[in-house]
C-alpha cells in the first residue's frame, strides 16, 4: 500500500471541486437494497442492478453503508479488513464495476469509513492485545484497572454499560464506545493515523468520490482519562442515544469531541485535496454541542467539507420554529461551514412514522417537509425508501438482529425497523428484494408503497421526489445559495435563497390548515415545476394545508 504522505495525482482546475456543496446524496444500506444471488442479503451487484432507478431520481451521489470484511456484530460497522469486500456483499471487482456504472450514469460514489474503531478480530487488535510491549501495543486505548479492579473511569458505551472491557491477556481494560467487540483505536498514536490515511488512499485510488465518516467526533479521547461530569436532568436529550440509555446522564467532554481531532482532520483533508474533487461528510454525535462541533470540523476549508448532526434526526418533531432556530444557529456558529441535512438514516426511526403518522394527510405532509429539506442551505441526504414514504417496520423480538435493540427492548426497539428491505414490486416475492428469506422481514404494509406502484403516478411521493429534484436542479440558488429568513408565524416557514443574480422566495406550511405568509410588496414571479399550488399578489402568499410556494424576485 502506498504511503499516505505521497501524492499520486494533481487536481484538474477544470473539474468542479465544489460538486458536494448543495449535493443530494442517496444513502444505500447494502444489506437491504437488492439481493442478486438469492441468499436473502443485499449485495454490490444488486446495487448495480438498481443504479438506473437511483439516477432517475435526480440525485447527485450515493453513499453506501459499510461493505467491508466484518464479523457483522454491528452489521459492517465492525471492520476486520478495511481494504476488502465482505464475501456476503461480493468482491473488489464487483465494487469497481459499481463505481464504473455509477459514473457512467452521472452519480458520484461515497463510501462509509469507520475509522474510530475496528472489529475485535482485526489483525491490529489481535496483535495489540497479545502483550503490553508488541509493535501495536499502543494502537488501541488501553488502561489499568483502579486499585479495586473496577474500570479506569465512568465513561459509558452508547450500546449500554461501561465503555471499558477487561482483557485477560494484557490484564488491562480497553475502551469501546459501542460494542465490546468494537475496540477504539488510539488516534494519539501517529502510526494509527498513518495507517488509516493509507486505507483512505486505497479507496481514493479505486475511484471513490468521497467518504461518509462514521462517528467523526469519537476519534480522540482525553489522555487524562478524567471522569465525565454528570449532566443535569434538564439538559438531557435523546438526540444521540435513546432516552432510556444512561449515556445521556453524562456530559461527554472527555471521551469524545476533543480538540486534538482537528489536527487529524486537517491531515485527512490534505489527502483528499490531492485528488480532483473528492469530498467527505462527517457524522457528529454530540447532544450538547453538535452545531459547535460541526462548525469546528468544517471551518476554513481545512478539515472535512461538511458534517451532519442529529438536529433533524432526533425524535422531536420538526416545526417551523425549530427549522429557523437550527439554520440560524448554524449560520452564527459556522458562517463559513457547510452542513448536510437529513430527516432519516439507518440509525433512526423512519420519518414517516416518527413525524408523519398522526398527520391528517401523511403523504402530503411528507411531500412538504421533503421539499423543505431540499430547499434549506446545505447538502441533503435521502435514506433509501424515504422517497417511497416507508414507515418503521414493527418487528417481533425474535426477528431482531440489532444488538442495540435487543439490549434495550422493549422501550427502545433498536434500528432494525428502519433497515428492512427495499420494496420494488408489490406482486413479487418479498417485494422484489429477494426470492430467499430476507435477513429482516419485508412488512406487508410496505408492498402497497413499492416502486412499481408509485412509478408514473404523478400524485405519488416517489414522483414528487423526482419532480422536486428536477426543479431544484433548475435553480442553483436552492443548492448553493445563501439563506435569509422571512418573518412568519404558526406552522409557516419562509426564506429567500440567493446565488449570483438569482433570488428565490420559498414558503412552506407544515400544518394541515390553510395559512398565509406576508412576503412584502416586492414583485414576485411564481416559479413552475415544483408540484405545489399557492396564490400571491402584492402581499401575503396563501398556502393550503401542507402547501408550499416558490417565486423569483425580479
Amino acid at each position: 500500500m502506498q504511503s499516505a504522505l505521497k501524492a499520486t495525482s494533481r487536481p484538474d482546475p477544470a473539474i468542479d471541486r465544489d460538486w458536494w456543496r448543495g449535493a443530494v446524496i442517496y444513502q444505500i444500506y447494502p444489506r437491504s437494497y437488492q439481493d442478486s444471488n438469492d441468499d436473502g442479503i443485499g449485495d454490490l451487484k444488486g446495487i448495480v442492478q438498481r443504479l438506473p432507478y437511483i439516477a432517475s431520481l435526480g440525485v447527485d451521489a450515493i453513499w453506501i453503508s459499510p461493505f467491508f470484511k466484518s464479523p457483522m456484530k454491528d452489521f459492517g460497522y465492525d471492520v476486520s479488513d478495511y481494504c476488502d469486500v465482505d464475501p456476503m456483499f461480493g468482491t473488489l471487482t464487483d465494487f469497481d464495476a459499481l463505481v464504473t456504472e455509477a459514473h457512467r450514469l452521472g452519480l458520484k460514489v461515497m463510501i462509509d469509513e469507520v475509522l474510530s474503531h475496528t472489529a475485535d478480530i482485526h489483525p491490529w487488535f489481535k496483535e495489540s492485545r497479545s502483550s503490553r510491549n508488541n509493535a501495536k501495543a499502543d494502537w488501541y486505548v488501553w488502561a489499568d484497572a483502579k486499585p479495586d479492579g473496577t474500570p479506569p473511569n465512568n465513561w459509558l458505551s452508547i450500546f449500554g454499560g461501561s465503555a471499558w472491557q477487561w482483557d485477560t491477556s494484557r490484564q488491562q481494560y480497553y475502551m469501546h464506545n459501542f460494542l465490546a467487540e468494537q475496540p477504539d483505536l488510539n488516534f494519539h498514536n501517529g502510526e494509527v493515523q498513518d495507517a488509516l490515511l493509507d486505507i483512505t488512499r486505497f479507496w481514493l485510488e479505486r475511484g471513490v468520490d468521497g467518504f461518509r465518516l462514521d462517528t467523526i467526533n469519537f476519534y480522540f479521547h482525553s489522555l487524562g482519562l478524567e471522569d465525565n461530569p454528570p449532566l443535569p436532568p434538564e439538559q438531557r436529550n435523546d438526540q444521540t442515544a435513546p432516552a432510556v440509555n444512561p449515556y445521556n446522564y453524562q456530559d461527554h467532554i472527555y471521551d469524545k469531541s476533543r480538540p486534538e481531532n482537528l489536527g487529524f482532520l486537517e491531515r485527512f483533508r490534505a489527502l483528499l485535496d490531492e485528488y480532483p474533487a473528492q469530498a467527505a461528510v462527517g457524522e457528529v454525535g454530540d447532544s450538547q454541542r453538535g452545531l459547535e462541533v460541526v462548525a469546528a470540523y468544517t471551518a476554513d476549508g481545512k478539515r472535512v467539507h461538511m458534517c451532519y448532526s442529529f438536529d433533524f434526526l432526533a425524535p422531536e418533531k420538526i416545526s417551523a420554529a425549530k427549522v429557523r432556530a437550527v439554520l440560524e444557529a448554524f449560520g452564527r456558529v459556522a458562517s463559513d461551514g457547510w452542513s448536510c441535512w437529513a430527516f432519516s438514516n439507518h440509525d433512526v426511526m423512519r420519518v414517516a412514522s416518527r413525524w408523519a403518522a398522526n398527520e391528517a394527510d401523511p403523504t402530503a405532509y411528507l411531500k412538504v417537509i421533503s421539499a423543505l429539506l431540499m430547499s434549506l442551505r446545505g447538502s441533503v441526504c435521502i435514506y433509501q425508501g424515504e422517497e417511497l414514504g416507508l414507515g418503521e417496520a414493527e418487528l417481533k423480538f425474535e426477528d431482531l438482529q440489532d444488538p442495540y435493540g435487543i439490549r434495550f427492548w422493549p422501550e427502545f426497539k433498536g434500528r432494525d425497523g428502519c433497515r428492512t428491505p427495499m420494496v420494488w414490486d408489490a406482486a413479487a416475492k418479498n417485494g422484489g428484494f429477494s426470492t430467499a428469506k430476507p435477513w429482516l422481514p419485508v412488512p406487508g404494509k410496505h408492498l402497497s408503497q413499492a416502486v412499481n406502484v408509485q412509478q408514473g403516478d404523478t400524485s405519488s411521493l416517489l414522483e414528487h421526489y423526482r419532480r422536486f429534484l428536477a426543479f431544484r436542479r433548475q435553480h442553483p440558488a436552492l443548492a448553493k445559495g445563501d439563506i435569509d429568513f422571512i418573518e412568519s408565524d404558526g406552522d409557516t416557514v419562509a426564506f429567500t435563497r440567493r446565488e449570483g443574480n438569482e433570488r428565490i422566495v420559498c414558503a412552506f406550511n407544515l400544518g394541515s390548515k390553510p395559512a398565509e405568509v406576508d412576503l412584502g410588496k416586492g414583485a414576485l414571479q411564481p416559479l413552475p415545476g415544483h408540484g405545489f399550488s399557492g396564490q400571491t399578489g402584492n402581499g401575503p402568499v396563501r398556502l393550503g394545508g401542507y402547501g408550499a410556494w416558490f417565486g423569483r424576485i425580479d
